[in-house]
């Protein structure tokens, strides 16, 4: 029988700010380079108030993958708090558009917090370094979780950065057990080190108890293994879960099932921007995945995706995807 939805997404609901910085600029706001660092609004408002020109555009990292696989024309649903404001408009009239559904009820104008955003600055490299202001998406709760949704779904797709929330835990057990009572598969992506460096000990529980594919990049699978050995972390990885999909920058992704290893290469392009790079890889894998094809074409499929993403601003793909896997034998 045919499920609603190939993917459910739970996760941050967020638009991000996105604007170029030279290091300098970093250095003298204390902005570190490269990661996701949480702030309050009083530093959104100071840190928006002294970037240059900025272009806002929906985001949030789950909604991202969500958006990407809804572009390839998957069924697609996603989960996550905005508060009815002038940013929530955007995000969810932006999610729509790509042909996702999104239901989640909005916080009320009287609600605490405002819509969450984040302050990506992009640097002369390419890379990006995110301030993010979670606002109300923080206090996604049970409650926002519709059960009948998540169990129409072959796949959820987990967040990492959604462990932040106070009641976010909660949150995910109420969709993991709806998805799996209906047969549905777990994923989940670690988003960033530091958050796994925060959650290291609930990632782990939740990896050995309902993960059925884990993403992460290099450096989240280092931390949550506490290892300096790539390789060990993998095979870490591997030994406790079904799908394991890592990337790894320029050397491409490696995907690791059923003592099986495949190496994707890097498609090389002109970074631009690498917000979003990972988001897309994971929506083209699982679109791939959900579409019947081989674990290697998956992340083959994920590495295309990501070059396209990286080769301009903003974490939404401007491409034809699919016109894109056909060109490289994909399809």
């Amino acid at each position: 029988m045919t499920k609603p939805y190939h993917v459910v997404g739970i996760g941050n609901a967020m638009v991000d700010v996105l604007a170029h910085a030279e290091d300098s600029f970093l250095e003298s706001h204390g902005v570190q380079k490269g990661i996701m660092q949480l702030i309050d609004m009083e530093r959104a408002v100071h840190l928006y108030g002294q970037i240059g020109p900025a272009q806002e555009i929906s985001g949030g990292s789950a909604a991202n993958t969500i958006a990407g696989i809804a572009h390839l024309g998957g069924r697609t649903a996603y989960v996550g708090k905005v508060k009815d404001d002038q940013l929530g408009a955007i995000f969810a009239h932006d999610l729509r558009a790509q042909g996702a559904e999104y239901e989640t009820p909005m916080a009320p104008n009287g609600a605490e917090g405002e819509t969450g955003r984040c302050i990506v600055l992009v640097t002369p490299d390419g890379e990006r370094s995110m301030n993010t202001y979670l606002g109300v998406t923080e206090h996604l709760t049970p409650a926002d979780i519709d059960e009948r949704q998540v169990a129409g779904a072959e796949w959820i797709y987990l967040e990492g950065y959604r462990f932040d929330g106070p009641d976010s835990h909660e949150a995910f057990a109420k969709a993991i057990g709806a998805a799996k009572a209906a047969g549905g598969r777990v994923a989940l992506t670690l988003s960033d080190p530091f958050c796994v460096e925060r959650h290291r000990d609930a990632f782990r529980r939740m990896i050995r108890a309902d993960v059925d594919l884990l993403f992460a990049n290099r450096a989240e699978m280092l931390s949550m293994y506490e290892t300096e050995d790539f390789d060990e972390a993998l095979a870490r990885a591997a030994a406790e879960i079904d799908i394991v999909a890592c990337t790894d920058s320029e050397n491409g992704a490696h995907i690791l099932s059923a003592g099986n290893r495949w190496h994707a290469p890097a498609v090389p392009t002109q970074i631009v921007d690498a917000t979003g790079a990972g988001d897309l890889f994971a929506g083209a894998f699982l679109w791939g995945l959900t579409a019947g094809h081989d674990l290697e074409t998956c992340g083959r499929m994920g590495c295309v995706a990501a070059s396209e993403i990286i080769s301009h601003i903003g974490a939404r793909a401007e491409a034809d995807l699919q016109a894109l896997f056909k060109d490289h034998g994909l399809l």
